[in-house]
């Protein structure tokens, strides 16, 4: 049990981080920042819960937040519990007619509801959508042998600015349109780059189930430029599963993302740490005359 000196010591320690955050809390007042959710929290109700209550109070002190949302696990689970077996190319699962119509039952339906669930029983606004909405996300094909996986080539994000408008958060499943009305599979990275691209948004916040990039040490570097990104991915210092993500973050910065952070969802309150407070989380990657 606590005693009473102890207890008024963590309301001191409360009240200071609050007063310290004041010039973050100021910087973002009406800021843009998409966040790509994904990985372990997506399956675990606490952290869904902790990381939904950090989504409200970013838009409680005026942030304008954009939720875009992964599901992979969840659309493994469905798949196998129909019966429908999956083909591969280089380690790529080819997503044919009968694996997208599950893909966007999946991620439209219980993935994205979930987490609008869980915003507003923490007092918020959210409302789900996917990028065939309003045309949001059109695509191309990314690679005609994986079959209806898209790659965005026009993001129309006036739905986004107009549910911001009306104190709405906005919860996208990475499901875009083809040109003659198909159905595509998006890689969430990928949709997230896109749109925070599309809304020149101040951050985009990719979460991810590693500290951040890491440098030849194994230690990870709080920031780099785009350049540096590039050096450590030539090295292969940079490889693996970090590879497609420091290239979303590229592509969002060429785009007009004023900055990326690549950082580790597991951690507890990691979006208001990267925001709010001196240190951050993860590695912040923007151009150095920014």
């Amino acid at each position: 049990m606590k005693t009473q000196n102890a207890m008024q010591s963590d309301w001191i320690a409360t009240a200071r981080t609050l007063s310290q955050a004041l010039p973050y809390l100021q910087r973002y007042t009406g800021a843009t920042v998409v966040i790509k959710f994904g990985g372990h929290a997506m399956g675990d109700d606490s952290e869904m819960e902790s990381f939904a209550r950090d989504i409200v109070l970013m838009q409680q002190v005026g942030v304008n937040p954009v939720i875009v949302h992964g599901g992979g696990p969840m659309i493994n689970q469905m798949l196998d519990r129909l019966g429908i077996e999956s083909t591969f190319v280089n380690g790529k699962r080819v997503t044919d007619e009968a694996t997208v119509e599950v893909v966007e039952m999946v991620l439209s339906g219980r993935v994205n509801k979930r987490i609008v669930q869980a915003i507003n029983d923490q007092g918020g606004r959210a409302i789900g959508l996917s990028g065939k909405d309003a045309n949001m996300i059109v695509c191309d094909p990314a690679k005609p042998e994986l079959g209806f996986v898209g790659d965005p080539v026009e993001v129309t994000p006036d739905v986004i600015r107009q549910l911001h408008g009306n104190g709405m958060i906005p919860v996208v499943a990475p499901i875009g349109t083809g040109r003659n009305g198909e159905t595509y599979n998006i890689n969430g990275d990928t949709a997230a780059g896109a749109i925070a691209a599309a809304l020149k948004a101040d951050r985009l916040l990719l979460l991810t189930d590693v500290a951040g990039v890491k440098d030849a040490s194994g230690d990870v570097v709080t920031q780099l430029t785009p350049e540096q990104v590039s050096e450590l991915t030539a090295s292969g210092v940079i490889a693996g599963g970090m590879i497609p993500k420091t290239e979303t973050a590229l592509a969002a910065i060429r785009g007009g993302v004023r900055a990326v952070v690549i950082l580790d969802g597991r951690a507890p309150n990691a979006c208001l740490l990267e925001l709010f407070t001196e240190h951050g989380a993860g590695s912040l990657i923007r151009r150095q005359d920014l």
